[in-house]
């Protein structure tokens, strides 16, 4: 093994034990227990209800999702994790050997600031993925109790907070990097947070060109992995943000680095996003894990619009609060994105309600273009819209397929086990195993990591 990758090795070791006997972690890892229990009981009973367990009828069995029901509100608590608890963890371990001077002697090792930056990167991801055992358990209860779960789709899930944790992991390095202290990051974090929920909402309310950045932010990126449509756009913006990002906060952290390389690497880097987000947003390659094809047309209408290669274009008169609005994007256009090469939609409401349209200005219009032809309908339904595709693209609507229907999974899961094992045994086992790790850690002296770094 040589040199630098023994210096790894014992950084990612220092890293690690720093990281377990942070408080922050500690309350962190704590939290989650009650949290998930809560969100996993909660989505249980609701669901053991619509499956008849209180002696009513049941819902239809169609509309019976694991994933919707289960898997996406327990990981939920995931997200709020990731959004109010995570980054204080992720700032704690970044921050620190900046406010002791400990990354000065740091830096004396064979590993720079860059690399030095990767492995504490490395380090919390895989604190993240173990943060993820009390939602594996109560996901493990479920199938215990004879609930079906289906591994693509929940696999789809654990890659979108995955994704989410690895961005929570470079934006709160980020801002340690460029602050004095960690309460200063913090609210840096924050900050950041709030602003990508408030350009979340504002494409909810006003619609228009905020749709398409909105669609890149933490909330939203998660929400196409929670329907089961894994995006290769989405992931890879997220990627490169996340390099982006570990890279400007490799450019400030370094201590010894005057101001003038500092605001010409973050330049660099700036142009370097400009350039490859852009490019990323505009991928149009995406799979489908949900179990009902929910992001999917049929399988005859799929190959039949495989031959088309003119884009279609879309103009909406449809103010971005109207559920009709909503209707159309999350079910038709969602699933023409994925089986047209090219969908563009222009949305020419001037209001974000609709109640005070102009008169003249064709309110509830969608028209459709392809190839020099227009068609308008009003209609949001799947069958019409596709009917109109169809006849502008100048092909045969194909037979409807003989594929089984989602059947649905009903279940009613008993929720006696979640209460002691995710609100009280995981905790105790959590602060115990924090107590033992701080005892042996504050036992004799022995030779910190930091001195084998630099000496190895």
């Amino acid at each position: 093994m040589s040199g630098t990758a023994r210096a790894l090795r014992a950084l990612f070791r220092k890293e690690w034990r720093e990281l377990a006997a942070s408080r922050a972690t500690l309350l962190f890892a704590a939290a989650l227990g009650p949290l998930v229990g809560d969100a996993y009981r909660t989505a249980a009973r609701a669901y053991a209800e619509a499956s008849g367990a209180a002696g009513g009828p049941a819902a239809l069995a169609q509309g019976l999702s694991p994933l919707d029901g289960i898997v996406v509100p327990t990981f939920g608590a995931y997200a709020l994790a990731a959004a109010l608890l995570f980054p204080f963890v992720v700032i704690r371990l970044v921050s620190a050997e900046k406010e002791s001077g400990a990354l000065r002697l740091l830096l004396q090792a064979p590993t720079g600031v860059g690399a030095q930056l990767a492995v504490k990167a490395a380090t919390l991801l895989t604190a993240w993925l173990l943060a993820w055992m009390p939602g594996l358990i109560a996901l493990a209860l479920w199938r215990a109790s004879g609930g079906h779960l289906d591994a693509a789709e929940t696999l789809a899930v654990l890659m979108g907070h995955l994704l989410r944790g690895a961005l929570v992991v470079a934006l709160g390095a980020l801002a340690a990097a460029v602050t004095e202290s960690a309460a200063s990051a913090a609210v840096v974090a924050l900050a950041a947070t709030l602003g990508a929920w408030a350009l979340d909402f504002a494409a909810q309310v006003n619609g228009g060109a905020l749709v398409a950045v909105a669609r890149f932010t933490p909330d939203a990126a998660l929400r196409a992995f929670e329907r089961g449509e894994v995006r290769l756009d989405v992931t890879a913006v997220v990627v490169v943000t996340v390099a982006g990002l570990l890279a400007l906060a490799a450019a400030w952290l370094h201590p010894g680095r005057a101001r003038t390389p500092r605001l010409a690497r973050t330049a660099v880097v700036l142009a370097l996003l400009a350039v490859a987000l852009p490019a990323a947003a505009r991928l149009r390659a995406s799979a489908d894990a949900s179990e009902d094809r929910r992001n999917s047309l049929s399988a005859a209408d799929a190959r039949a619009l495989a031959a088309v290669r003119a884009p279609l274009r879309v103009t909406v008169h449809l103010a971005p609060e109207d559920p009709r609005l909503a209707d159309l994007e999350g079910g038709v256009l969602r699933k023409l994105r994925r089986a047209l090469p090219r969908v563009d939609v222009r949305y020419a409401a001037s209001t974000s309600t609709g109640l005070f349209e102009r008169p003249g200005e064709r309110y509830g219009e969608i028209w459709y273009e392809m190839s020099g032809r227009r068609a308008l309908q009003r209609s949001t339904t799947e069958p019409i819209v596709l009917e109109t595709v169809y006849g502008l693209a100048g092909i045969a609507q194909p037979a409807p397929d003989d594929a089984p229907a989602y059947p649905g999974h009903p279940h009613r899961a008993p929720t006696r086990g979640t209460a002691w094992l995710l609100f009280g045994a995981w905790p105790l086992a959590v602060t115990l195993l924090w107590l033992l790790g701080r005892r042996q850690r504050t036992g004799p002296e022995r030779r910190t990591a930091s001195d084998r770094i630099t000496t190895d």
